[in-house]
C-alpha cells in the first residue's frame, strides 16, 4: 500500500501525482494501492511522468486538482487509439518495433493492436531486491560469526580492540544497506551504492589480512575467523552487485533518466575537484608508516621505530594495500561525477567509511600499552634493561586524517545539496508537480491564468512533443 498519495493533475481516464518517494500515474477513480507506472521523485522523474501522462490522456481533459476543480467529463477515444494494457481505448498509437511501457514492463508494439513479446513480471523487481538483501544479511551473519574464532594466529578479532572495531563498523554499514535495499524505491539505489563502495574498498583490506596469515611465521596462520569473515565479504559484495543491478532502470522505454556520469560544470566544478584531491590525499597518505614507538632503557638509551609502511610487507600484503588505494580513488572519482549527486554521495560514503575505520583503529591501538614482545624482547629482558615503551602516531597519519576529514565534509555536502528544480511551465518541461498549492488553480509563467484547462493541455502537448526533458546543469553539484 502506498500512503499519502497526492493527485496533482487529472484527466478523463488517468491522474498523475506523488506517492511516498515517487511520482505515479493512476487510473481515475481506481484504488491507489498500486500505480500503473511509477518514477523516482526527482526532477527527471517528474518530467518523464508528465510526458507519459500527457501521451496517454485525451487532449483537452487535463486539469489541476484543487479545492474548486470540477470533475472532468469523459472524453471520446482519440483517433487511432486501440485497446491496450491500461484498459479499453487507452493504448497510444505507435510504430512497429516501438517499445511501449506497460504496468508489467516494456514490450514491443505492433500496429495491429497487439502487445507481443514477454513482459517482465511485476514481482521480479521485488524478488531481486529480497535476494540482494538476503545476500547482505547472510554476509553480515558470517561476519559476526568470524569475530570470535582465531583470525590470524591464535587471537580472535574480538580479543583485539583495534581490530574488532573496524570490522564491527563494516558489518553495521552492510546491515544498514540491507535495510535500505529491502525498503525498495529510491532507498534501494542508495543502499546499493553504499554497500558497493564499502565492498570495493574492503576487498583490499581482507586480501591484505589473508596475505599476513599466509606469510605469518609458525602455525596456525589464518584461522576460522579469517575464513568466515572473507566468505561474509563475498556474500556482501554479491548482494551489493545484485542490488545495484536491481536499481531504477532508465532509458527511452521508460522515460526515466538512469544514474549517469557527467562532467561537472560551473559552480559544481570546484567542489568536484576538491573531492577528488581529498581522495587522492587519503590514498597517498594510507601507504606510509603510521605507528611510532619510542624505546627507553634505564641507562638512557633511546630508540625510535616506525611500523605500518604498506610497501615494507610481503608481496600479497602490498597487493592488498594497493588494491585499497586504487579502489578508493576510483570510487571517489566516480562519486564526484555521479548524477544525481546524492547517489554519488552514498557511493563516496561507502568508500570513505572503511578508511575512517582504519583511522579509528590506529587511534585505539596507540592508546594501548605496547608489549616488549612486539619488538622481539622478552618480559624478563625488558625488566632487566628497565625498558619502557611509548607509542605515538607519525606525521603521515595526521596528514591522512586531514584529507579524510575533507573527504567526509565533501560527502556530506554532496548528500545535502538540493537537486535542481524542474523548469516552470512554458519551457516544454510540463508543469511543476507542486502547481496546485493554492485553492484556485493558476497558469504558469507566460500563460493566461483564466483558462486552466487549456493552459495545462498546452503544457502537456509541448511536453509530449519534446519528450522527457532533463534538468538544467550547473546549479550546485547535482546536474
Amino acid at each position: 500500500m502506498f500512503d499519502k498519495v497526492i493527485i496533482t493533475y487529472r484527466g478523463a481516464r488517468y491522474e498523475i501525482g506523488r506517492g511516498s518517494g515517487f511520482y505515479g500515474v493512476w487510473t481515475t477513480g481506481a484504488p491507489r494501492s498500486q500505480p500503473l507506472e511509477r518514477w523516482p521523485e526527482t526532477p527527471e522523474g517528474w518530467s518523464a511522468a508528465w510526458a507519459r501522462f500527457a501521451s496517454i490522456e485525451a487532449p483537452g481533459t487535463i486539469v489541476p486538482v484543487g479545492r474548486n476543480t470540477p470533475p472532468v467529463a469523459p472524453a471520446a477515444p482519440r483517433e487511432g487509439e486501440i485497446p491496450g494494457p491500461f484498459g479499453e481505448n487507452t493504448a497510444p498509437p505507435g510504430e512497429t518495433g516501438e517499445t511501449v511501457v506497460t504496468p508489467a514492463g516494456a514490450v514491443p508494439y505492433t500496429p495491429y493492436g497487439q502487445y507481443t513479446g514477454h513482459s517482465v513480471p511485476a514481482r521480479s523487481g521485488k524478488a531481486t531486491r529480497i535476494t540482494a538483501a538476503a545476500l547482505l544479511g547472510a554476509g553480515v551473519i558470517l561476519g559476526v560469526a568470524g569475530l570470535f574464532p582465531s583470525y590470524i594466529g591464535t587471537a580472535s578479532l574480538a580479543e583485539q580492540a583495534d581490530q574488532v572495531i573496524p570490522h564491527a563498523i563494516y558489518l553495521a554499514v552492510w546491515t544498514a544497506s540491507a535495510v535500505l535495499v529491502l525498503l525498495g524505491g529510491t532507498r534501494l539505489r542508495l543502499g546499493a551504492l553504499l554497500s558497493l563502495g564499502l565492498s570495493a574498498v574492503t576487498f583490499g583490506l581482507f586480501f591484505a589480512d589473508a596475505g599476513v596469515a599466509i606469510y605469518a611465521a609458525g602455525s596456525p596462520g589464518g584461522g576460522a575467523g579469517l575464513v568466515l569473515s572473507f566468505i561474509g565479504w563475498l556474500a556482501c559484495a554479491a548482494g551489493s552487485v545484485v542490488a545495484f543491478l536491481a536499481g531504477p532502470a532508465g532509458g527511452p522505454a521508460t522515460g526515466v533518466q538512469p544514474d549517469r556520469l557527467a562532467r561537472p560544470r560551473g559552480a559544481a566544478l570546484g567542489p568536484a575537484v576538491l573531492t577528488v584531491l581529498a581522495g587522492l590525499g587519503v590514498a597517498a597518505a594510507f601507504a606510509p608508516a603510521w605507528d611510532s614507538f619510542t624505546l627507553r632503557t634505564a641507562a638512557g638509551q633511546v630508540q625510535t621505530l616506525t611500523a605500518g609502511n604498506a610497501f615494507s610487507n610481503p608481496g600479497l600484503v602490498i597487493f592488498g594495500d594497493v588494491a585499497v588505494m586504487i579502489a578508493l580513488v576510483a570510487a571517489v572519482i566516480a562519486a564526484a561525477l555521479w548524477r544525481p549527486a546524492r547517489h554519488g554521495a552514498m557511493l563516496l560514503a561507502g568508500a570513505t567509511i572503511p578508511m575512517a575505520a582504519q583511522a579509528i583503529s590506529a587511534l585505539v591501538q596507540v592508546s594501548e600499552t605496547p608489549k616488549p614482545t612486539q619488538f622481539g624482547i622478552s618480559s624478563p629482558q625488558a625488566s632487566q634493561l628497565g625498558l619502557t615503551i611509548s607509542a605515538g602516531l607519525t606525521p603521515a597519519f595526521w596528514i591522512y586524517f586531514v584529507f579524510l576529514v575533507a573527504l567526509i565534509v565533501s560527502c556530506a555536502w554532496m548528500f545535502f545539496t538540493p537537486s535542481p528544480v524542474p523548469v516552470p511551465p512554458g519551457d516544454g518541461y510540463g508543469p511543476r508537480p507542486d502547481d496546485l498549492a493554492g485553492p484556485e488553480p493558476t497558469g504558469g509563467a507566460g500563460q493566461e491564468p483564466t483558462d486552466t484547462t487549456a493552459t495545462v493541455t498546452a503544457a502537456a502537448g509541448a511536453t509530449g512533443a519534446a519528450g522527457p526533458a532533463g534538468t538544467r546543469e550547473g546549479d550546485g553539484p547535482a546536474a
